[in-house]
Parts: C-alpha cells; structure tokens; sequence
C-alpha cells in the first residue's frame, strides 16, 4: 500500500518560459488527489498516503508543488479501521476550520470500511482527528469510501461510494457529524467511484471515475460525468440514459503518454474564470513509478458539458492564469 517517497522536495516540472507547463505536475506517486486554495492564496493538495500519513503538497500555480508534510502522524493516525489505509480525502473550508474528509480501508474489506473527519486550523496542519462518520456496514453501505462534501441552500451534504453505488447524506451545521435521523439516498448505480459534484449554470455534473483505477498498465480508469437540475438527482447522461442505470458521458480516458486518467479533485478556478481538473494517471512509459498527478483545463461545450481539450490528457498546454496575493 505505501511506497518510500520520501518526505521532502519539489516534486513537479516548472512552467516553461514561453507561458506553457508540462504533465505530470507532480511526478511521485500522489494518488486521488483532492485540493484547495487557501486563504493565502496558495493550492494545497491532499493524497492517498503513498506517502503515510497522507501527505500535503502547496504550490502557487497549480503547476510547480512542494511537499510540505503529513495530516498525521504515527500519533495522531486515525484509529478507525486500525489496519486500513487512508485513501482519497476530501479538503474543504467550513466555517474557519479546514475540513479533512477521509477514507480508511484495506483491499476487500467492503464493509469493514468507513469515512471519517479531521481538522485543522491551516491548510498545512497539524489535523486533529473527530474519528468516523460512519462504517459500510453500521450505515447499510458497501464499500463505503471517496467522500465529498457540498454546500446546496444552506445545507451541508456528504457524497460517497466506490461501484457499489453513490449515495448522499445531510451533514449537521459544522460538517462534522450526521444530521441526527439523516439516512442516505442513492443517485448513482454501480458503474463509478470517486464522486465530484460541480454546480455550473444550473446543473449539478457529478462526475466519477469508472474502470480500474490502480493496476498499472492494464488499468482502465476514466472520466465519465452525468448531470441534473436538482443535487439528488435524476442524474443523466447526453443520451438522456440515468446514472442510476449507469448512464454517463465521457469527459476524458487514456492516451499513448498516460494510462487509467481519473478520480480528479474537485474542479478549481484560476484567476481568469477558466476552470481547471488535478488528476492521478500511469505514466505508460514507467507505469511502476505509480499514479503521478496531471494537470489540464476543463471547457464547457454548446451543450453545457465539460470536456479536456483533446478527450485525453496534454503533454504540455498553456499555463493556469493565477495572480500574486
């Protein structure tokens, strides 16, 4: 589950001079990243612990990223699940607080599984610990992992699953527990994991990653988004085909540079209103380098649907407009 990266360094290729950057933007093995920017206007990405303890990358740019630590440490681990992993978190702000949703699992076991909550006064940390949300088989979900948090009218909601189906919950004011006699409702059938819902001209896109996500060069894993007028769904793809009936539409899969593109963070804005997607993917040259995250633009075509340029991922494309704070 974890490798020997260490823990310092820059781990990206810089912005050429000519205004353009090069994909991977961070070439150690960081997988299902999630990121924010903070209040100091820096982006902080958050990772699967291939490096343990869940490692903290912080970069300008979205382009050139520093490791800058661990969530935990060895002491302030998460205890739920003692011999699971922690996988795919979720960073949001709340309130003053930086909110840390995470995974913690091992390979099979689909019910022993949960999701639980930390947090921390800066985005670097130290993050202290509020334990579990819930456990797959006390909330009557299997496979219960890849959160995702979203705001809609006032309430906090809490999205999650990994091909078993996607389900949502209402969370109490401060995100860190259930709303007391909330039970979850499914909006998704079998077919994705690595749930992101965005809000975009009056739609809700919830996008996933459908395949296999982590072996190698035989991985499969994609970009695939449904969407509806209302955060519960119906959900549909273009066809009109229900995501409860496995209905989504391609936004991006592999090329002959990167295998198994997929389970991106939540789409972020730069500083000219363009919206931008962090993802992991395979290097197809060096696939035992792990999954390396990638970097490209999301546009909207005349139907409203979010793509990448080419429907893969870019070697190299024209750099993020940020602005100095």
């Amino acid at each position: 589950m974890f490798s020997a990266i260490a823990a310092t360094g820059v781990y990206s290729t810089a912005a050429a001079d000519n205004g353009e950057y090069r994909n991977p933007v961070i070439s150690q093995s960081a997988p299902d990243p999630t990121v924010i920017r903070a209040e100091d206007g820096k982006y902080y990405l958050y990772a699967t612990e291939n490096v343990r303890n869940l490692p903290i990358f912080r970069s300008d740019n979205l382009i050139d990223w520093e490791f800058v630590g661990t969530a935990f440490t060895e002491e302030t681990r998460p205890q739920m699940v003692p011999d699971g992993g922690l996988w795919a978190p979720d960073i949001q702000r709340i309130g003053n607080k930086y909110v840390l949703y995470y995974s913690k699992s091992r390979w099979g076991g689909e019910w022993e599984c949960g999701i639980g909550v930390a947090t921390a006064d800066s985005p670097a940390g130290p993050f202290t610990d509020h334990g579990k949300l819930f456990i797959s088989n006390e909330i009557g979900v299997q496979n219960s992992i890849d959160p995702f948090y979203i705001e809609d009218n006032g309430k906090k909601y809490l999205f999650w699953g990994s091909f078993r189906g996607i389900y949502g919950i209402e969370l109490t004011d401060n995100g860190l527990a259930l709303r007391p006699g909330a039970t979850p409702r499914q909006i998704a059938g079998t077919m994705t994991e690595a749930t992101n819902i965005i809000k975009h001209e009056g739609y809700f896109y919830l996008v996933g990653s459908a395949g296999s996500c982590c072996e190698g060069e035989r991985s499969t894993y994609r970009v695939v988004v449904a969407r509806s007028k209302d955060l519960f769904g119906p959900y549909v793809d273009k066809e009109g085909k229900p995501a409860m009936e496995n209905g989504f539409s391609l936004v991006m899969q592999r090329s002959q540079d990167v295998i198994g593109p997929g389970h991106n963070a939540n789409f972020v804005t730069d500083d000219a209103g363009n919206h931008w997607m962090l993802y992991h993917g395979f290097d197809a040259k060096a696939p035992e380098n792990g999954r390396l995250v990638y970097l490209d633009r999301i546009t909207w075509d005349n139907e409203g649907w979010p793509r990448t340029a080419t429907g893969q991922p870019s070697v190299s494309a024209a750099a993020p407009t940020i602005n100095k704070r």
